[in-house]
């Protein structure tokens, strides 16, 4: 089941070419049963989507999780997983430009996929961990490269305003059966600059959910997203500029793309 949230606030369920509305917002249809249309369909053409969550009460992000990254930034593979957070102000939704900062000549792209929490969940294990799961999404962790090395820290230089591409929508995990095993693309003007699989995380999303619930309650709508692979503007030297669009493309999720200016 695919869900996502028109820009108006509203829930809706995806159905090829036709959204229809549900009651509630989009968290509330994770990790229960298909609830009952409230509406008459709406074209998907004719609509306009907002990020599925608009305000993740937290957005947990993975650093270094992907081996052929963290060789390209040069860094040493985390024996564990490496937790940093954005501001949730930073996340917009399919469409919604990423504004450049002024006087920054290295924002950076970062395909990954989302963990969306579907249940209250802490201190879980491993084991159980994918049973608090309510759906997947494509997500770009956007940072900015200077401020990031600059500051010592992550935390200013990836939230920025706009720099949390989030959807086009969430899908369900019983559409889902291995998110360790989807393929995940990123393209700036057509051009692909990342190909990987999901199969390449070095700590798994069972893993990634059981460590940040040990650590902190996690509750519906919140978000994690999972890491980046290979191919960044920080290893190619090549950087967004206004002008480009960049897509986040995750087999079975859709493409998520945003122009940049």
């Amino acid at each position: 089941m695919r869900l996502a949230t028109l820009a108006d606030g509203r829930a809706v369920r995806v159905e090829g070419d036709a959204l229809l509305p549900l009651p509630g917002r989009l968290a509330d249809h994770l990790c229960r049963p298909p609830a009952e249309p409230t509406g008459a369909t709406i074209d998907a053409s004719t609509a306009t989507l907002a990020p599925p969550i608009a305000r993740p009460g937290k957005l947990a992000c993975i650093g270094l999780n992907y081996r052929d990254h963290a060789a390209e930034a040069g860094q040493e593979i985390p024996s564990k997983p490496l937790l940093f957070a954005k501001f949730s102000s930073c996340v917009i939704g399919p469409g919604v430009p990423i504004e450049i900062p002024s006087g920054s000549t290295k924002v950076d792209y970062e395909a990954e996929l989302a963990v969306v929490i579907g249940r209250p969940a802490y201190n879980v294990s491993e084991s159980e961990a994918l049973n608090f799961v309510g759906g997947y999404a494509c997500f770009n962790d956007v940072s900015e490269r200077d401020i990031q090395k600059e500051d010592g820290q992550w935390l200013r230089a990836k939230s920025f305003n706009t720099f949390g591409p989030f959807g086009p929508y969430v899908m369900t995990p019983d559409e889902v059966p291995d998110p360790n095993d989807l393929s995940i693309r990123c393209r700036v003007n057509g051009d692909a600059v990342q190909d990987s699989s999901t199969a390449q995380m070095i700590h798994r999303v069972p893993a990634l959910v059981s460590f940040c619930s040990r650590a902190f309650p996690l509750e519906p709508g919140d978000i994690i997203a999972t890491g980046t692979p290979a191919g960044v503007g920080l290893g190619s030297g090549v950087f967004l500029e206004p002008g480009d669009t960049v897509e986040v493309e995750i087999q079975g999720l859709g493409v998520l793309a945003n122009p940049v200016v």
